[in-house]
């Protein structure tokens, strides 16, 4: 979401003149695009304004002006702390008000601090500003498309809710329109986002409200567009229809991010995740039924206030039972505002930083054995971008794992048969067989 953000904020200045600067002493303008999930993130909004700020300075001594944007969540959630702590920003604005930014750096001219953290009345979604062919081409074969934004679960670690408002879905046919511009300008994949992006209920023609699956049925009639993602999703929002997509459409690739936070019933309810173990490992198998190839992927956070070793266990349990390609993990964070961070049984920091390690020693065994999996096996690959040197090129398999491999850069776009013949921890190397036509994901 952050990526597509920072994207929707460059369509939005190239009318007025601005474009990427190729190196940041050279900018005019600097936007800091922030997230405010954990306190690390929102700690480092602060070190690299410091760092701004005497850019700002060597800059005016050259007779150059600097303004300097902090945009995203850690703004709409701590505007006010922002000016107080450094008073070189020029301007902080909120999720809902991107479309906005010229206006607020218009008027930025004639005062000090402009702040703009409202949601406003009407969806920001109303204001999405179509980027320039030119611009969709340098971005690449591969596209993030925001089909829903904000969240209704209120889960009680997490500032989404307080940062990114209720629950909006765009229109059908507003999606399909954005997905037909960027295949008309090369794009082969999108990566339907949102903040839970499974809860999907955008209007259709005729006013009836469609299901996420019905959105991808949408999508996947479009000319040129050959793979779809979608990320990131809640077990409660995993319906039937969407696990039929899984199974029914071709398109949509085996690849899921699933977040889980905890194998304990305790934790979970804690949380107030609104599933249990049971039922996460139920809907597993019934995604497994339905797409027998399918990876899974999810997010774990250790140390959750309360959380005893057993419940840690519990969680080390549930990861040896399903199985995961990939996962983020994090130590938890407390997020002022949130109910966790008020909670008296906070975990000592020594306790979090041991059991994190163990928890990624087994995720990170079970990605290496997946990927492991993949040597002397035949993938679809589509080719994203050159490699790392010279004459190789890489891109994604289906598992969105990177893939590297002898070839020409005229491939880019291109879905190619790639045998793979090598693993490393975080990717694979393949032999292209231009001899076999390219088919459809593993099935």
């Amino acid at each position: 979401m952050n990526v597509y953000d920072a994207q929707r904020m460059a369509d939005v200045l190239a009318p007025e003149g601005y474009a990427a600067a190729a190196h940041l002493e050279e900018a005019d303008l600097v936007v800091l695009n922030t997230c405010h999930i954990r306190e690390r993130a929102s700690e480092k909004v602060f070190s690299e304004l410091g760092k701004l700020r005497a850019l700002k300075a060597e800059r005016a001594k050259a007779g150059q002006e600097t303004k300097i944007v902090v945009a995203g969540c850690v703004a709409q959630a701590e505007g006010a702390e922002i000016f107080r702590r450094q008073k070189a920003v020029d301007v902080v604005v909120g999720p809902q008000s991107y479309h906005r930014l010229p206006e607020l750096l218009r008027r930025a001219e004639s005062s000090r601090a402009v702040l703009d953290t409202d949601f406003p009345a009407v969806s920001k979604f109303d204001h999405l500003v179509a980027p320039a062919p030119a611009a969709i081409r340098k971005r690449g074969v591969t596209a993030f498309v925001t089909v829903q934004e904000g969240c209704d679960k209120f889960c009680t670690f997490c500032v989404v809710p307080y940062t990114r408002g209720a629950e909006d879905s765009r229109p059908v046919e507003d999606i399909a329109a954005e997905v037909e511009m960027l295949a008309a300008a090369g794009v082969r994949e999108v990566n339907l986002i949102g903040q839970n992006v499974n809860a999907y209920h955008g209007q259709m023609q005729g006013g009836a409200a469609a299901s996420l699956a019905a959105l991808m049925a949408r999508i996947g009639s479009v000319p040129g567009i050959a793979r779809i993602r979608y990320t990131t999703s809640h077990p409660g929002d995993m319906d039937a229809s969407l696990i039929r997509a899984h199974r029914d459409q071709p398109k949509l690739m085996p690849f899921l991010h699933l977040p889980v936070q905890s194998g304990s019933n305790a934790i979970l309810a804690r949380m107030n995740r609104k599933h249990t173990r049971a039922d996460y490992i139920a809907l597993a198998g019934e995604i497994r039924a339905a797409r027998p190839d399918i990876a899974l992927s999810s997010d774990f956070i250790v140390g959750f206030p309360g959380e005893t070793e057993e419940d840690f266990g519990a969680t080390l349990e549930l990861i040896e039972h399903i199985v995961f390609a990939s996962a983020f993990s994090f130590k938890y964070s407390p997020r002022p505002g949130t109910p966790a961070a008020e909670l008296d049984d906070q975990i000592p920091e020594a306790v979090k930083v041991e059991r994190l390690s163990r928890l990624q020693t087994l995720l990170d065994q079970q990605r290496y054995a997946f990927n492991r999996k993949m040597v002397g096996r035949v993938l679809d690959v589509l080719i994203e971008k050159p490699g790392r040197h010279k004459g190789q090129i890489a891109g994604k398999s289906p598992y969105l794992q990177p893939v590297l491999m002898d070839g020409s850069a005229e491939r880019i776009g291109e879905i190619v048969s790639v045998e793979i013949v090598s693993a490393e921890g975080n990717s694979l190397f393949g032999r292209p067989l231009p001899e076999q036509p390219a088919r459809e994901a593993l099935r």
